[in-house]
Order: C-alpha cells, then sequence, then structure tokens
C-alpha cells in the first residue's frame, strides 16, 4: 500500500519562542519541543516534507548584513535566504535525527536547499509591502535609498522608515522532481524553508531576485508539486476562526473549500496572519490536494487524527 504523502509547514515560533530568548541553544530547545508531533507521524508511516518559517531570522541576517557594511561584502536578502535554510535546515535535521535515533525509527532526513520561481512581473514587486531589517530616521532612509535603490515606508504607528522588499507568489520549485523522489523514497525532506530562495528565469537563466516569499503559499506549491495527498500549516492557533479576538468568534471544526473562499472574501483572515494560510489551503485544493489542516504546533499530532485543529476539504 502507497504510504500518505504529507508537506508540514512549520510556524516560525516552531524555532523561535517570543518567551524565550533568541539565541541558537534556546532554537535546538524550541525545535526539539516542535517535532514531537512530527515524530508521531513519521512512526505512523507518513511520507513527509517539512517546510519552515524564517521571519524573526531573516531579519537578523540582514540586520548583521547592515551592521557591518564596509568591513565585510554586502549579501542580497536571497543570499541570506539561501544561508538560513542551511543553518536552519541543519538544525531540524540533527533534532530530529537524534529524536528518531532515540526511539528507535529508522528514516533518513535530507535537507534541499531550494530555489522558488517567481515571476519579476509580479504586482508585489511594483508595491513591496513586506518590511524587513532595522527602522531609520527619515534622513538617514533617504540616503539608504539613493545609494542602494532601497524602497522605504514609515512602519505603522512609528515615524521611523524601513526597507519594504516584495513578496511574490510562487509558482513552482525548481527542485521538486529531486524532493518527490527523496520523499517517494521515506526519507523526510526539510526544504523550502523561509519560503525559499526566490529566483527569476531571465533569458533562460536562473536568477535570484531580493524578496522574500510566504513560507505558507511555498508549502502549497511544494504540496502541489510533490503530489502531496495532506497539507498540513502549523501556527500559533488550534483552530481557524471567524471575528477573531472578538466577543462573536466562532471556532472553525471543519470548512469546505467555498466556505473558505467566501469567508476569506468576507475579510475574516486578514492579510498580515490567517489570510495567507486560507488562501494556501485554497490554492492547494483548487490543485487537487485532498485536505489541509490547520492547527498550533502542540496539536498537530491530534488535528492530522481528527481530535484538534480546522480541517478544509474540497
Amino acid at each position: 500500500m502507497k504510504k500518505k504523502t504529507a508537506v508540514v509547514a512549520l510556524g516560525g515560533n516552531a524555532i523561535t519562542d517570543k518567551d524565550r530568548e533568541d539565541n541558537i541553544p534556546n532554537q535546538f530547545i524550541n525545535t526539539e519541543i516542535s517535532l514531537e508531533g512530527i515524530i508521531k507521524l513519521i512512526d505512523d508511516g507518513y511520507n513527509l516534507a517539512l517546510t519552515h518559517g524564517n521571519g524573526p531570522q531573516v531579519g537578523n541576517a540582514v540586520l548583521r548584513v547592515e551592521l557591518a557594511r564596509g568591513k565585510a561584502p554586502e549579501l542580497p536578502i536571497f543570499i541570506c535566504v539561501a544561508d538560513l535554510q542551511g543553518g536552519m535546515g541543519y538544525m531540524i535535521e540533527q533534532v530530529l535525527r537524534n529524536k528518531l535515533n532515540k526511539l528507535g525509527i529508522s528514516r533518513d532526513v535530507a535537507v534541499v536547499v531550494t530555489q522558488v520561481m517567481v515571476d519579476e512581473n509580479d504586482e508585489d514587486f511594483a508595491d513591496p509591502t513586506k518590511f524587513i531589517g532595522q527602522f531609520y530616521e527619515p534622513e538617514q532612509a533617504e540616503s539608504l535609498k539613493k545609494e542602494f535603490g532601497w524602497k522605504m515606508k514609515p512602519f505603522p504607528g512609528d515615524q521611523r522608515l524601513r526597507r519594504v522588499v516584495a513578496s511574490p507568489k510562487p509558482l513552482c520549485l525548481i527542485e521538486k522532481n529531486v524532493i518527490k523522489r527523496l520523499v517517494e523514497a521515506g526519507v523526510v525532506v526539510i526544504a523550502a524553508g523561509g519560503g525559499g530562495i526566490p529566483v527569476i528565469k531571465h533569458q533562460g537563466v536562473l536568477k535570484g531576485i531580493d524578496a522574500v516569499i510566504d513560507k505558507d503559499r511555498a508549502a502549497s506549491v511544494m504540496a502541489r508539486d510533490i503530489e502531496a495527498e495532506l497539507l498540513v500549516i502549523l501556527t500559533s492557533v488550534e483552530k481557524v476562526a471567524l471575528n477573531y479576538s472578538k466577543p462573536t468568534q466562532r471556532d472553525l471544526d471543519k470548512m469546505t473549500l467555498a466556505e473558505a473562499e467566501r469567508y476569506l472574501s468576507e475579510g475574516h483572515f486578514p492579510p498580515g496572519s490567517m489570510g495567507p494560510k486560507i488562501e494556501a489551503a485554497v490554492d492547494f485544493l483548487k490543485a487537487g490536494g485532498s485536505k489541509v489542516i490547520i492547527s498550533s504546533i502542540e496539536k498537530a499530532y491530534e488535528a492530522v487524527n481528527g481530535r484538534a485543529g480546522t480541517t478544509i476539504v474540497a
């Protein structure tokens, strides 16, 4: 019998816990805690591809580049994303291998540094909105705009400005065939970390571009590309809710694709939080996926087995 294939997207809180100092030892601790449900899925026989966010980490990477200006070579954002795929992927792989070995579960684990194709004419390049890096006073921001061609915008609720970059929609994974073959062979694959390295094809040649791709949208594309039946999006809340944080909040156990699209159009899922997750779910189901589960990292295993989370079906 063919094993079920799932793509699991770990939220940013899987590695960085807002209640702990964000240093490397603590990231290892957080990662170990976050992988408990993943271990159970592996033990149940699932073929898995994992992806992860890098929001806090890529911000820190860009900060290090800015602080080292004039002392070390400039690193573009797409190289920072590639570096983090290696570093964070190593962390997840090592923790996963150690836990599997301790439990006597024989599964290989591998990290695939992943390029993700985007359209250089994506509308988000014209008016980028993804804040990244430090805060700058207006005069300093103007100088950086002239020197590096950066786009800067005032940060909400602050007079200072921050750099903004595009967050284009992912089209496909360049390494999709490699990832698919590994997953089908039973290897637990960690891929498309941080949404993947954004690349465009210019005159037939792949080229990195400064942008950041939404991790959940990339997970949806990966699930489609490797023909997974299940997409699991793990975040900080146990269930998707209507009227979130309002007295009329209603948690949802299940949604159809049509309901998800309707609630999205009605504004229940804001762009900065649940919106991209629902959009990723909709895209995956429309591409032929069977099921999407959205839940908390702590309830991952229970959610896959129908005891927690929100399930979305076509």
